[in-house]
């Protein structure tokens, strides 16, 4: 599955911080539509590298939790999960 486009929290749409993504549109699955970030959390948790971001090298989404115990998702190596379009 493909990470190809995010939405940011009301108010942070040119925020530079994955923890305010709030939904990320996934294609490649049965269901493709944007899903929230703490859906994805809990699904590449379960299923590591099952979600890549669009933008070379294709890194997958990982699990991760903000210090405030919210859960969110990033990419490694880089975010390049932040340089997709935005909507």
């Amino acid at each position: 599955m493909i990470a190809t486009k995010i939405k940011m929290k009301t108010g942070c749409e040119y925020s530079a911080k994955v923890t305010e993504i709030s939904e990320i549109y996934i294609e490649g699955c049965t269901n493709p539509g944007f899903f929230p970030k703490s859906t994805l959390h809990d699904f590449v948790k379960s299923n590591p590298g099952s979600i890549q971001v669009n933008i070379y090298p294709y890194p997958n989404l990982i699990a991760a939790l903000s210090a405030n115990r919210e859960k969110y998702v990033r990419s490694e190596p880089n975010d390049n999960l932040l340089k997709l379009p935005r909507f």
